[in-house]
């Protein structure tokens, strides 16, 4: 496969059934052969687009020592800002070129699983960044649950099997700015090739070239959406939980041709997330004698601990 299948929601939204399947075949094929999609149809609209860009330009702009106040130590970079080349691949040592911002869940009806959760950071020189962030944050949780829930169907489970588990799920959305290039990087990239952690990833800002997926081959091929596309992947969560029929696809953000070293690249994933209890147990139905189970029994909050421990993010 040399690009990614673009597949619409508003498929699977219809009332028409024969509509709706078409959409559960295609995304769970993609999902089993390269584990990316572009995904029309989504719930964001342009100008909610538009103001996040905007307050994220505006926040990275803010001078270094302005954002390090609201770099929280002791949480794993998990709310708040996190500095230019902390984070690294798995495996890796050189921190990727990038800073980046992470809004976290607004917990509902759930005091005690609240508490579990780092506070979300409020930054009070954009008093519109926190409300837009949020509205982001909503919105594409929205239509990841409705992509969860055509998987569930693809998998031969029930529709609503995922939403119990990602209601007030441990979810990320992490606006990342991999700033202007000026010297010759030393082994680094903006980052480095990895798998995401997490069930799946809703991507804004995959509309020029950087993002790099990598096919069955082990050919990179650029993954490039159109301007109302999100790039949607399967992360390893979702992989391991399927026994590996869904893929989770290693993918990079190269650095781009030197004359282009004094751009910016802004890019806004979600990184969604279930609930730390969720069990990752390969599901019985996707086990049998061609597909012996290929992972121990594990958590969610256990993986996730793992994972950011081998990012550097835990020490």
């Amino acid at each position: 496969m040399q690009n990614i299948p673009s597949v619409n929601l508003r498929d699977f939204l219809s009332d028409d059934p024969v509509r709706k399947q078409k959409f559960v075949n295609e995304i769970g094929q993609a999902y089993e052969e390269i584990g990316f999609v572009a995904l029309k149809g989504h719930f964001l609209d342009d100008q909610l687009v538009e103001n996040l860009y905007t307050e994220v330009r505006n926040f990275f702009n803010l001078p270094l020592e302005t954002k390090k106040k609201y770099e929280i130590p002791g949480i794993g970079g998990q709310r708040g800002y996190v500095s230019f080349g902390k984070e690294h691949a798995k495996g890796r040592s050189e921190g990727d070129l990038k800073e980046f911002f992470h809004f976290g869940q607004y917990v509902e009806d759930n005091p005690e699983l609240e508490k579990s959760y780092p506070a979300n950071v409020m930054v009070d020189e954009l008093p519109q960044f926190n409300p837009i962030g949020k509205e982001t944050y909503q919105m594409l949780e929205k239509t990841g649950i409705y992509v969860l829930r055509a998987l569930a169907l693809y998998l031969g489970l029930d529709e609503f099997y995922f939403d119990k588990f990602v209601k007030n799920g441990n979810s990320i959305l992490r606006p990342i700015h991999y700033p202007p290039i000026t010297d010759e990087p030393k082994n680094a990239v903006r980052a480095a090739a990895h798998g995401d952690i997490n069930l799946i990833t809703l991507l804004m800002g995959a509309q020029g070239k950087g993002l790099q997926v990598q096919n069955h081959k082990g050919e990179w091929i650029d993954a490039i959406a159109a301007e109302d596309e999100l790039v949607i992947n399967v992360g390893d969560m979702l992989s391991r939980h399927s026994n590996n029929r869904l893929k989770s696809t290693i993918h990079q953000v190269v650095n781009p041709p030197r004359e282009l070293w004094g751009t910016s690249r802004f890019s806004i994933p979600f990184f969604m997330h279930p609930i730390s209890d969720m069990p990752l147990n390969c599901l019985e139905n996707c086990i049998d004698e061609t597909h012996p189970k290929k992972f121990d029994d594990i958590t969610a909050g256990e993986f996730l601990h793992q994972r950011l421990v081998e990012l550097g993010l835990i020490k």
